[in-house]
């Protein structure tokens, strides 16, 4: 391989040093001298080669003697395996097969012992089950015998061996029918002394029978017969509670059946919580389930009395009947009710006599009394929350162990509980009628609120008098509704009943869009529109504070809103509301399946639609508020603020028309003052706003003056654009500061964002007071580099060229 190598880089030297290529002497003869140098190499690396011939050679015959001894070692070991080894795999192959035959005989005589072992603990079961239930008449080792025999395979008790070997003189009889009798007689005799120990009220014998019915193979037996004992404690209890206010005034207790079907549920739960672990201790895990559906059993009886006996003692269907029968006189004819007319404006005319007469003619119609309406809805939700926390505690006691470990368990309403005669009760005698006076309460305290509705006292809008009431002001409608809001709420969720968020939440939303803010926004129509009664005039005093209370009700009924749901939530109202973000109370308070994320949408849905509704009334309230009592004034104090200013004065006429003033002593009052601009709307916008800020909520002032700066920017850029031709520079740097001036004053206070309005009139300053360099660097710009530009680029054109020159 070397020498194939060592050929093949002679060759492609020789090739690389051929005279071939040479094209003078000079590269013959380099060449040839490189051919002699490579010669010379190739001499001598040949001759190494030769001189290693001779040691390649005894090393070969070296590994030749080794091969030799190899092959005579292998061929001993061959002989070796064949004469030897042989013998030894065959004496192991014999001795393998003989233990796996002991192995097999052994497990045969096992298996026999087992059945020879078994069939003699069944003939002494058998014979200790007789023995016992004889003359000792030891009833517990009876029982352990039979449990121990129960222990025995169907197979061998049923086997010929056993049938052979077990019978006696004694006892003839095969051990299957020998054990069954004893279990049957067992039985009897059990249930026999189970149901006299009950009859005499003895516990301690009651639980040791109790105990002995698993060990004869009748669990279920041994079930129903306790259920139907714990079922006559609970009726025994049921019927006590409900007999303790025969011929007394307990019954007319507005808690007395809450408390009675309390009493029951109560009970109930303390048999299961008490029993519950010696059931499961001799029964199995799992069955004090089959006891607590009897005794479910028991309570749909005993619950039913009590809730037909309150129904009944209540009237609770006449009072539905009359509920469903109150026309709601003062609302329906206060929306029905015309807007006055412009000529009649007597006081027998007014809505003000208007609406005192629908009130009277409400009370009229108004045969409920409310007190005995709350009275029913607490008692009804007292009675809902209860069987509530009834239900839970049944639901994970009949939960299937270790469902409710993990953290996204959920928990759901046993099937004993769904299909319970209780519950449909429950839905029909109490959620239904819950639900309907519930409407009826919150919608008659609506036009309650509003019959005696009082606005805030001593309101004017003249500075110089005091106000006794406190901000916010609000009339005593708002108060009195947020409450009952609360209330019902309050009321609604302690039920925790889904059925019953579904129904009330929804109505109080309907109610509170339709009936309240509809009251509003009628009264703001009909009763309190600011509107002149003179062509140029100003609306009544009393008008517009009557109006911008009722702005004020909108604006804080929204905030008590939001407040009360928060307040439920014990935090802020979720954004999206899934699983994850259910607030911690309503989630302990619905606990089932996806209840709580429903009643967590359905609060949150409340909040944010009142806000919607509200907030549209709102901006048009305001709107009206600005269209038709603060823009009136409003041109008049820009007039003013401008009056006589001139802007095209050069610097000595300023200076000497300033002299001239202070002079006269009246530079305050001149318009060259530095600072007349800003005096003079300030005077005028302050008499102007502050009035009706004092008596707005902050939100609604914040919302008027958004509306007011929109107006107000628009108005200044039309009064920029004037001074074209009527200015020079010195008057753009007194225009400049001006309006920043009157932008500072009007937006001090306010959120910094409504600067931006005044995008437009600044932008136009600041083009109007730029230099040459800088406006032609302007006018470079692409539109979407430097600053961000509210006026294009033919407005900007248009205010550099406004200075006159």
């Amino acid at each position: 391989m070397e020498m194939r190598c060592l050929q093949s880089r002679q060759s492609q030297t020789f090739e690389a040093l051929s005279t071939d290529n040479a094209s003078s002497l000079s590269e013959i003869q380099a060449t040839l001298e490189k051919l002699k140098e490579k010669e010379t190499s190739v001499t001598f690396r040949l001759n190494d080669l030769v001189s290693s011939q001779k040691d390649l050679s005894r090393e070969l015959g070296k590994l030749d003697l080794v091969r030799a001894q190899l092959g005579t070692q292998a061929v001993a070991t061959r002989s070796i395996g064949n004469n030897m080894l042989s013998d030894a795999a065959s004496t192991a192959k014999r001795i393998s097969g003989a233990v796996q035959k002991l192995d097999l005989e052994q497990s045969r005589v096992r298996s026999t012992l087992d059945v020879v072992e078994q069939v003699a603990e069944l003939k002494a079961c058998v014979h200790g089950v007789m023995g016992s239930m004889g003359a000792p008449q030891d009833w517990e080792t009876a029982a352990g015998y039979l449990y121990r025999a129960s222990k025995i395979p169907k197979e061998i008790l049923c086997g010929s061996f056993a049938e052979e070997i077990v019978p006696s003189i004694e006892v003839p009889d095969t051990p299957s029918i020998t054990l069954d009798h004893a279990a049957e007689s067992l039985c009897g005799l059990f249930l026999r002394e189970f149901e006299k120990a009950s009859k005499e009220d003895n516990g301690p014998k009651v639980t040791r029978f109790f105990k002995l019915f698993p060990l004869i193979g009748r669990s279920d037996v041994g079930l129903d017969v306790y259920g139907r004992y714990v079922c006559q404690g609970v009726s025994s209890q049921a019927r006590g509670n409900l007999n303790a206010g025969i011929g007394g005034a307990q019954r007319k207790d507005g808690y007395f059946y809450a408390n009675a079907l309390t009493k029951l549920f109560e009970y109930i739960a303390q048999i299961v919580d008490r029993h519950g672990g010696l059931v499961e201790r001799h029964y199995g895990e799992g069955r004090m389930v089959r006891v607590i559906e009897r005794l479910q059993a028991e309570a749909d009886v005993q619950g039913g009395i009590v809730i037909d006996t309150w129904s009944d003692e209540r009237n609770i269907d006449r009072r539905l009947t009359d509920i469903r029968s109150y026309a709601f006189t003062f609302l329906v004819q206060s929306f029905l009710s015309a807007p006055p007319s412009k000529n009649s404006m007597s006081r027998s005319s007014s809505p003000a006599v208007h609406d005192r007469n629908i009130t009277r003619k409400s009370e009229d119609d108004d045969n409920q009394d409310m007190k005995d309406v709350d009275g029913f809805l607490n008692e009804i939700s007292m009675m809902l929350g209860r069987w509530s926390l009834y239900c839970r505690f049944l639901a994970t006691k009949c939960a299937e162990p270790g469902s409710l470990d993990t953290s996204n368990a959920v928990l759901t309403l046993p099937q004993l509980l769904v299909h319970s005669s209780l519950l449909h009760k429950i839905s029909e005698r109490l959620i239904s009628p819950f639900n309907q006076m519930s409407t009826f309460y919150f919608r008659r305290s609506v036009e309650k609120a509003f019959q005696l509705d009082e606005p805030p006292a001593d309101l004017s809008l003249n500075l110089a008098k005091p106000i006794s009431a406190h901000a916010p002001y609000i009339s005593s409608a708002v108060d009195d509704v947020m409450y009952i809001v609360n209330q019902v709420i309050t009321r609604t969720l302690a039920t925790s009943q889904r059925d019953v968020i579904s129904s009330v939440v929804p109505t109080i939303s309907r109610i509170l869009s339709a009936d309240f803010v509809g009251m509003i926004q009628r009264k703001m129509r009909d009763e309190s529109y600011p509107k002149a009664q003179v062509q140029g005039g100003l609306p009544p005093e009393h008008i517009i504070v009557a109006f911008l209370v009722l702005t004020n009700n909108l604006d804080i009924a929204t905030s008590y809103l939001a407040r009360i749901v928060s307040t439920k939530f014990e935090g802020p109202i979720p954004a999206s509301v899934d699983s994850t973000t259910v607030p911690a109370p309503i989630h302990d308070a619905f606990p089932f399946a996806h209840d709580a994320v429903f009643v967590t949408n359905a609060l949150a849905l409340l909040a944010t639609s009142f806000s919607s509704k509200t907030s549209e009334l709102l901006n048009e309230a305001i709107y009206v508020v600005h269209k038709n009592v603060m823009k009136p004034r409003l041109r008049p104090v820009l007039a003013d603020t401008f009056r006589d200013v001139d802007y095209a004065l050069t610097e000595t006429q300023l200076e000497d028309a300033q002299r001239d003033a202070e002079a006269d002593g009246d530079l305050e009052n001149s318009p060259v003052a530095p600072d007349a601009v800003l005096r003079r709307f300030q005077a005028g916008w302050e008499a102007l706003t502050r009035p009706v800020a004092r008596v707005l909520t902050d939100a609604n002032w914040e919302r008027l003056l958004g509306v007011m700066i929109g107006y107000l920017a628009e108005v200044l850029e039309k009064r920029i654009w004037t001074y074209r031709g009527k200015i020079n520079a010195l008057g753009a740097v007194r225009l400049e500061r001006d309006i920043a001036a009157l932008v500072g004053l009007i937006v001090r206070g306010g959120k910094y964002g409504l600067r931006d309005q005044f995008a437009r009139c600044t932008q136009i300053c600041l083009v109007l007071n730029m230099e040459e360099d800088e406006w032609e660097e302007v006018k470079g710009q692409k539109e979407d580099e430097g600053m961000e530009w509210q006026i294009d680029a033919e407005e900007r054109e248009r205010a550099k060229s406004m200075i006159r020159g």
